[in-house]
Formats: structure tokens, C-alpha cells, sequence
């Protein structure tokens, strides 16, 4: 069977090199991108429609229209940006999630994924080597819109047999694009500032220590689970997936064995702090390992050398 794959949310950090792997597995055309804007690289090769994923009818004309085999819906608001909005959030969050669910049944969509994150866990979930089933009490909008998601995926495989996959992201580390919003995303624009200025200011305290993935290990951990015998899952809810856990002062140090005279300070009261003290220091993933064979392949510094060799080329 040819795939025709739908990719909703396509221009943000996940989405721009989601789009690129797949196009490059499947074939440009046989990949349609979607987003509420168009995309900033003009030649982005291959289909682009622009919709939001609030709007049922505007949705429901691409899936009339291409009658996706596979859909991945990475439309969202994160963490830090959805304090600021949190009805808007809770909206584009459940509702775009709602909407795509329901047009994936109807249109016998074959597989649909979408990303939940480690946002899900809360002021009581264990810290260290969380597992994939614990106490679950969010407290950003972000983490429980993402909690409810997990319940409707599930729900929806239960009642109406749609293979939904699903991953609980860490915080996600690239250089392709910039990030959307996040309690993690210092660990981003620290190397844009290491390279452009030498010098960072962390709205997170030097040992807040957090679960991350470099952007490599995050796509190529989201194509082999949606790739995966549906038969070897066995959690329909989502996977828990850890990459590397680190905290800002051990970013600064490894940073620094390649620029000597970067210097890190900390900010202080940030509410992104309070977000990421609810959060786990580290990731129990033993059930993806053992039903879809994830491993992580970046470690602290091999992200690093990665994340400053490829920012200095496009510098």
C-alpha cells in the first residue's frame, strides 16, 4: 500500500525535521505538511496546506482531499507559553486533538501519532527513574491537557480500534530549528548564546536537573515506534522515553571544554522554574526499550560537539 502521510504542526521544532525524514523515506509528494502558517523555507518540496487544527472543516477538506494512510498531529502549545494562554492551550491542545481523532476514525486512518511529554508527571511523581506508571498530578495546563490526551488515545484504540501511538517527550535539543515555547528550551538557546556572545543567563537554577533528547534521537525514536508491529505494543497510552538527564551547571561545564570562556549565570524567580521543580530528573523507558527496541545514542557530550559543530556551520 502507498503511504500518503499527514503531518499537522509541521513547522515547529518536532514537525520541520519530521517533515524532512519522512519526505526523504516516502517520497516529497507522497508527504503533506500542514500548519496554521506557511512555512518560512519557501521551497520546503513537497505539499503544504495551511489550516488550523481548531478548525474541524478546514481539517476535514485535507483529509477529503488526501486521504492519509498515516496522520501526526504536533500542533500545540507547550508549557511555558501555555501559562501565559492557558484557555487558548487547553483549546488547540484537546480540541485540535478531538478533531484529528475523530477524522481518523471516519477516514479509516491506519495510524495516527501524537506526542505527549514528560509535562504529564507532577509535584508528586517519583524523580528519579520515573515509571511509566505512577502518580500523575500536573500542574501546568500544558501537562494536563497532555495527561487527558493520553486518556482519549487510549480510549479511542479501546472503543474504535484506531492505532494511535504515542511518546512522553523529554525536552528536545536541534539546531534546525527554534524552539516553541518550553521549560527546556534553555537548553537551546544556550548554544545560539554561547556561539553569538560567549555568555547565557539560565531562567533555570544551576542544578535543576531535567530529562533531554537531542532531535536525532526524538525523531528517530517517533518513526520506529510508528514503524513497530502494532501486535509488540503494549501501552496505548504513551511511551515513556529518555535520552540523557543533565542540569544547566553540567551543560555549562561540557560547553566549556569547547568555548573556555563561556560564562552561565542564573536568573532569578522565573516561572518556568516552578514548572520544571514538578517535573522528573530521570526516565524510566524499560517498556519502549522492551516493545519496540528504543536506545538512546546521544549522551551529554556527543549532543554537545553535535549541537556546536552544525550551529557554527549555519552561524
Amino acid at each position: 500500500m502507498t503511504e500518503m502521510i499527514l503531518v499537522i504542526g509541521a513547522n515547529g521544532q518536532i514537525g520541520t525535521e519530521l517533515v524532512t525524514t519522512l519526505r526523504a523515506k516516502y517520497g516529497h509528494s507522497q508527504v503533506v505538511a500542514s500548519d496554521l502558517h506557511p512555512p518560512k523555507n519557501a521551497g520546503s518540496n513537497g505539499p503544504f496546506e495551511q489550516a488550523s487544527v481548531t478548525d474541524a472543516a478546514a481539517v476535514r477538506a485535507i483529509f477529503e482531499k488526501y486521504k492519509p494512510t498515516q496522520v501526526y498531529l504536533l500542533a500545540a502549545i507547550l508549557s511555558a507559553a501555555g501559562e501565559q494562554k492557558p484557555k487558548l492551550a487547553w483549546d488547540l491542545n484537546m480540541n485540535g486533538l478531538l478533531n484529528v481523532l475523530d477524522l481518523a476514525v471516519e477516514f479509516k486512518v491506519a495510524k495516527v501519532f501524537w506526542p505527549s511529554s514528560i509535562a504529564v508527571f507532577g509535584p508528586n511523581s517519583p524523580k528519579q527513574n520515573t515509571p511509566q506508571y505512577c502518580v500523575m498530578d500536573p500542574n501546568s495546563v500544558y501537562g494536563f491537557s497532555k495527561l487527558a490526551g493520553e486518556r482519549w488515545c487510549e480510549y479511542y484504540f479501546e472503543k474504535y480500534g484506531l492505532d494511535v501511538r504515542s511518546i512522553r517527550y523529554p525536552g528536545l535539543i536541534g539546531w534546525k530549528a527554534a524552539p516553541g515555547g518550553g521549560t527546556t528550551d534553555y537548553a537551546v538557546h544556550i548554544f545560539h548564546e554561547a556561539l553569538a556572545k560567549g555568555e547565557y543567563q539560565s531562567f533555570l537554577s544551576a542544578d535543576t536537573e531535567l530529562p533531554m533528547m537531542h532531535m536525532d534521537d526524538a525523531i528517530r525514536a517517533t518513526v520506529s515506534l510508528m514503524e513497530a508491529p502494532a501486535k509488540s505494543l503494549t501501552i496505548r497510552s504513551s511511551y515513556n522515553l529518555a535520552g540523557v538527564s543533565f542540569t544547566p551547571e553540567q551543560l555549562n561545564e561540557e560547553i566549556k571544554k569547547h568555548i573556555p570562556d563561556f560564562k552561565l549565570s542564573y536568573s532569578d524567580n522565573d516561572p518556568r522554574q516552578a514548572i520544571a521543580d514538578s517535573w522528573p530528573k530521570s526516565i524510566d523507558d524499560s517498556q519502549a526499550q522492551k516493545d519496540w527496541g528504543w536506545k538512546a545514542e546521544f549522551d551529554l557530550p556527543k549532543l554537545v560537539e553535535d549541537m556546536l559543530l552544525n550551529l557554527r556551520k549555519i552561524k
